[in-house]
């Protein structure tokens, strides 16, 4: 007798948050304590979702710090691993500088050196937003779903 067994995460599941400074060495600890999670987590380095992963949380620190900064104030990194889709949230608490939302990103003109990295986001995340935060601030959340592995049928003697 054949029997299937459920498709299972390759991966553990948990929560990441912490908060770091609003400084381009916040942003790269960031990045770098996002992929020391995910391999905690026993997503390896050869997913491309572990890539994906780690350009969003680096664009999305690196435009916490460079238009959400304010004087004194941290910004904040949460990773969530639940059935199957990696969620990375990054918070900042500046909230008149809300940037546009899925599917409104206008292209950076030609030359332009900035401008492309929530295109990125979009381009990698499976799904994204942009959302207030309470009491103050933005929050930016991108979606990454993992692929299952390959259902393998069970045999039986």
């Amino acid at each position: 007798m054949t029997t299937h067994a459920a498709p299972q995460l390759p991966c553990a599941e948990g929560e990441f948050r912490q908060q770091f400074s609003s400084t381009r060495r916040g942003a790269r600890l960031a990045r770098q304590l996002a992929l020391c999670q995910l391999s905690t987590w026993g997503i390896p380095h050869t997913m491309a979702v572990f890539d994906a992963a780690e350009i969003v949380v680096g664009e999305l620190a690196a435009n916490a710090v460079t238009h959400g900064c304010v004087a004194g104030r941290d910004f904040e990194v949460m990773m969530r691993l639940r059935d199957a889709t990696l969620r990375i949230e990054v918070s900042d608490t500046r909230t008149e500088r809300r940037p546009p939302g899925p599917g409104t990103l206008a292209p950076p003109r030609e030359l332009a050196e900035t401008g492309r990295g929530l295109m990125l986001v979009e381009a990698l995340a499976d799904r994204w937003s942009v959302r207030d935060r309470v009491p103050v601030g933005k929050t930016v959340r991108a979606e990454l779903d993992i692929p299952l592995p390959p259902v393998r049928p069970r045999t039986r003697d």
